[in-house]
């Protein structure tokens, strides 16, 4: 049941009462006792700052002869050619969606393939086949890049990413060929 509290103080005579003298400082005192503030003075302290000082100077000036300029030490410069190739896109918006359609295709197809030991002598036969046409394909792109746009070096591209879906393909049905005869080989048949 929820009360009001001012009728409580109403209906309670409450009188100014003042607190007694010293009220503050008995209290203080029992305080004191109860939780006395420790304070550890010690005549050592200042050692204990002056061996901090002294450890921060020393593993900075480690840290300052270990890590020296670089420009103290030999330099050997390299230089890369980089090569812009064209690409199908590059040539024609029409020849971009061909070449798109066929890496999405070939993208997709590698996503697919399920990589197992039993299939790994397979699995690594097709992707050095499939390693040697991006080599082919990044060359012919130099040679397009080189020479220009030629209908001999597009249909080339063309016919390289073609080959490349095609390798997957087959890669996709000898997996299913391989997967029917090992469940065909346990005892389990297959039904279609």
């Amino acid at each position: 049941m929820a009360r009001d509290i001012r009728t409580l103080f109403e209906n309670d005579n409450i009188t100014n009462e003042k607190m007694p003298k010293n009220h503050q400082e008995r209290f203080l005192e029992k305080l004191d006792k109860a939780l006395p503030e420790e304070y550890s003075h010690s005549k050592y302290g200042w050692i204990k700052i002056a061996a901090s000082i002294v450890l921060l100077l020393g593993v900075s000036i480690g840290a300052y002869k270990n890590f020296q300029p670089i420009a103290d030490l030999p330099q050997t410069v390299v230089t890369t050619k980089v090569i812009e190739t064209k690409t199908l896109g590059d040539i024609s918006p029409g020849l971009k969606k061909v070449e798109d359609y066929y890496l999405a295709s070939i993208n997709l197809e590698l996503s697919k393939m399920v990589y197992t030991s039993e299939t790994k002598d397979l699995f690594d036969g097709y992707l050095e086949q499939l390693d040697e046409l991006d080599k082919e394909y990044k060359r012919l792109s130099i040679e397009l890049t080189d020479s220009g746009p030629s209908e001999l070096a597009v249909n080339a591209l063309i016919d390289n990413l073609k080959f490349r879906l095609n390798l997957l393909y087959r890669l996709r049905a000898q997996l299913k060929e391989l997967s029917a005869s090992e469940v065909n080989t346990t005892g389990v048949t297959q039904s279609i």
